[in-house]
């Protein structure tokens, strides 16, 4: 683990040289016990703050932020009622003012000399920071160690991203309760900064001097305005250059552009999500803020290199879409969806995480966001697990792309007891993007010339993104 940050050394080193503004209050203590009293005084002394939390504002890099910064050293950072109240005030200015927050927590949970009625204001925290969330403003959460109980389960779980300090230690229960409940240790490795990244509850571990270049490309990728597109659009017409057989052959080909080329070559900022910060993570599932060709967006991808037979895409792969969707519809950004799938995962596993209500439930809400939305048919799109990510405002299919409810080789097993008749059975369900365009269900074909290479498609791709995406945000 890197060493312990005070809270007056994060804002050192993560706000703008004198741009630190406190807005705290000075803390009433009269009505607490003498010793209690004492203790608080010997806390104030020995961390430098006159509480567990300071709040103000500032900026990093130039954007304006509000922060709530927690400091262990005041009582193993223990939040109590005057804490709590700090804190909800501060939600409460940044909400009224329109600014974003930064929060960096690093707490033993509630403070035990004040017992229930100090935890009981965990619930006003997470109801303001609701608020907060309600006014589309962006909540960044920074966990330092340690973050455990009462704050790691409220204003601590609550950001849009949220990320932590290298060895840190993340958790509900402290491991030293845990011991002397239990009596024996609490396993190691499980509430690491490192294992809640790698199981999808938070997004990235990042080290202190990263904060700052991380928070200003969030909050650009949150608040920054559309800028001029720098990506020239294919408008080539399309026509029908091969069977369809041959486009599916084609869309199979190692190599082939994927939706992590889109994102290379055309967002000029990215940040990557992990897992659906509810516990399950899924590699064939890309989420993302970036900024396709100048368009801030939540970018919601399939990503063919990371399915495989033995790692096919799993219902969780869908509640991080659903993650996506929340999140954009939340913050006001245009959703993007990305299908480039040979099919949903099929087992007793995939049943029992319901992958068919996941596939439901993207439907659903694809078909009802109230932001733009723009699919693409990037290359595979089989099964219910394509599917789900189809219903969008304006879809856009390279030519070669495909959309099939089973792929041709199971429909022709349905059909025919056989998989030779694959390719006719790819004609005669006209499952190509040509056939869809035709039939209306795709809106805008982007050619794919002999000689394309993948980096040129990722980038025709990505410039009739931004392409739509201004048109969408024209119209509303």
């Amino acid at each position: 683990m890197t060493d312990r940050l005070t809270a007056h050394a994060l804002i050192d080193l993560v706000l703008d040289a004198d741009s630190y503004v406190s807005w705290d209050e000075p803390i009433d203590v009269s009505t607490h016990p003498e010793d209690y009293r004492a203790a608080l005084a010997k806390a104030a002394e020995r961390a430098g703050t006159d509480e567990s939390v300071i709040t103000g504002r500032g900026t990093v890099k130039g954007r304006p932020v509000a922060f709530v910064l927690g400091e262990f050293g005041f009582l193993a950072g223990s939040i109590g009622a005057a804490a709590a109240q700090r804190i909800v005030a501060a939600v409460r200015r940044a909400t009224a003012e329109r600014l974003p927050i930064l929060a960096s927590t690093a707490s033993g949970g509630t403070r035990m000399q004040e017992g229930t009625p100090a935890f009981v204001h965990m619930v006003d925290i997470s109801r303001a920071l609701m608020d907060h969330r309600e006014a589309a403003l962006p909540y960044l959460v920074h966990l330092r160690h340690p973050t455990t109980g009462g704050v790691f389960a409220s204003w601590g779980s609550l950001g849009h991203i949220t990320v932590a300090e290298p060895g840190a230690l993340v958790g509900f229960l402290g491991p030293k309760v845990y011991e002397l409940l239990n009596g024996r240790p609490f396993p190691a490795g499980v509430q690491t900064s490192e294992n809640l990244e790698h199981h999808g509850i938070i997004d990235a571990v990042v080290l202190h001097e990263e904060l700052p270049t991380i928070v200003d490309r969030a909050l650009g990728l949150l608040l920054d305005p559309v800028s001029e597109s720098t990506r020239e659009r294919r408008t080539d017409p399309v026509h029908r250059r091969v069977d369809t057989w041959t486009a599916i052959e084609r869309t199979r080909a190692a190599g082939r552009a994927g939706v992590r080329d889109v994102l290379r070559l055309g967002s000029d900022a990215t940040v990557r999500l992990q897992g659906t910060d509810e516990g399950e993570r899924d590699t064939a599932m890309i989420v993302a803020f970036a900024r396709i060709d100048g368009v801030p967006c939540v970018v919601v991808g399939q990503d063919r290199s990371k399915q495989t037979p033995d790692n096919p895409m799993g219902p969780a792969a869908l509640r991080e879409a659903r993650r996506g969707m929340r999140l954009a519809a939340e913050l006001g950004l245009p959703l993007v969806s990305v299908i480039d799938t040979p099919g949903a995962e099929l087992s007793p596993a995939a049943e029992e995480g319901s992958v068919a209500g996941e596939i439901a439930r993207c439907i659903a809400g694809m078909s009802t966001l109230r932001v733009p939305s723009i699919s693409v048919l990037l290359g595979q799109g089989c099964g219910g697990g394509a599917l789900a990510l189809l219903p969008a405002d304006v879809v856009i299919a390279t030519e070669h792309a495909w959309l099939s409810p089973l792929p041709p080789e199971g429909a022709s097993a349905i059909v025919h007891g056989d998989v030779d008749h694959a390719p006719q059975m790819a004609e005669q369900q006209r499952v190509s993007a040509i056939d869809l365009h035709e039939a209306g269900t795709v809106h805008h074909l982007i050619a794919e010339p002999d000689d394309d290479t993948p980096s040129d498609l990722a980038t025709a791709v990505a410039a009739e993104i931004g392409h739509q995406l201004r048109r969408l945000l024209a119209d509303t």
